[in-house]
């Protein structure tokens, strides 16, 4: 007779090991090609971004209720002072970007202790920065791109039975997100003109 499945935070923990176990021994199966494209909607700085399908192991997954959008802008008080008619708030990138890093340290650190056998009572991760637009204005070089940034946080309030602070962190550095923007990224940009658009 089949054991009940243990459910912990909404995960079955014998498949999750046997989807780690899977994983381990079959490392291609379980690669992922993700993707996202954005299309500006002809107000400076207002673009729809779309997520749509994805690859896992060399297949596309994609279905229609598989489809997000994101419209991006701006501060509304910023774009006002910066001459835009009729400016409202959207969600700006720079936020998504924090948004995206705090919740995927809470997706390393909850898929670790699922994984560990860690209970989490309560988890909150807070990511802020100091953002100078002044390379985005073209008012300094691109080569201080690297002062853009300065001071970004990553500040997570936890409970757990058994808290092990440097576990925590462990888990919270695995965050892909983590890894994306804490370390130098090559990014191909490939600029095309409607004549090379139109050939592919």
């Amino acid at each position: 007779m089949a054991s009940d499945p243990q459910i912990t935070h909404g995960v079955d923990t014998e498949e999750l090991a046997a989807f780690a176990a899977h994983a381990a021994e079959n490392p291609e199966a379980v690669q992922l090609g993700l993707s996202a494209r954005s299309t500006y909607e002809g107000t400076c700085a207002h673009s729809l971004a779309t997520i749509d399908s994805y690859v896992l192991g060399g297949e596309t997954i994609e279905r229609d209720t598989r489809e997000y959008t994101i419209p991006y802008g701006g501060w509304k008080e910023v774009l006002e002072a910066g001459g835009w008619v009729e400016a409202t708030d959207r969600l700006e990138p720079v936020e998504a970007a924090l948004s995206a890093l705090a919740s995927c340290i809470n997706v390393g650190i909850t898929i670790n202790a699922v994984a560990g056998g860690v209970e989490v009572e309560h988890l909150e991760t807070s990511v802020r920065t100091d953002f100078d637009p002044a390379v985005l204005f073209s008012l300094e070089d691109l080569g201080n791109a690297d002062a853009v940034f300065e001071n970004l946080t990553a500040e997570i309030e936890i409970e757990s039975p058994d808290l092990d602070k440097d576990r925590i962190d462990e888990w919270a550095r695995r965050a892909p997100v983590y890894t994306l923007v804490s370390l130098d990224q090559d990014v191909k940009l490939d600029v095309k003109t409607p004549a090379e658009v139109g050939a592919d």
